[in-house]
């Protein structure tokens, strides 16, 4: 199987933020990577991912360096901004500068880089818009 650095840090990402104390109280560690058939309310969703390839190929052959954009959306049905604020919050709160576990790859960095909360069309759900960056490389051999 050849190893993906996206789904490597989509997979640590889940288990993170689904872990995370922070968040726990919150959400109840709802924690997606697609929308729910019947949503509950509050959920942190990791939506969008974007990937890039920023390193040259190793001396194998094999890929080197990747950035990675992924977009992170808290939903929620609280009256007013307050909740979908204090999602955003443990999320950078957990997620930045952290130092995650992938599977076959080395994560380089880490950092959520940018927070929008606004209000949903439907006049009752507030969204917190959540960019993170992130930037991996194979392991190296052992």
């Amino acid at each position: 199987m050849i190893s993906d650095p996206d789904r490597a840090l989509v997979a640590s990402l889940l288990t993170t933020l689904s872990n995370a104390p922070l968040l726990a109280g919150l959400t109840g560690a709802a924690v997606h990577d697609q929308p729910p058939a019947v949503p509950a309310y509050p959920y942190l969703l990791i939506g969008r991912t974007e990937s890039r390839p920023v390193g040259g190929r190793a001396p194998d052959g094999a890929a080197g360096a990747v950035e990675h954009v992924l977009t992170l959306t808290a939903l929620s049905r609280f009256e007013g901004s307050e909740e979908a604020r204090a999602i955003a919050a443990a999320v950078r709160a957990t997620l930045h500068n952290a130092r995650l576990p992938l599977d076959g790859w080395n994560l380089v960095s880490l950092r959520v880089v940018f927070v929008d909360i606004y209000h949903g069309t439907d006049g009752i759900t507030v969204l917190g818009l959540i960019r993170v960056r992130a930037v991996t490389e194979p392991l190296g051999p052992a």
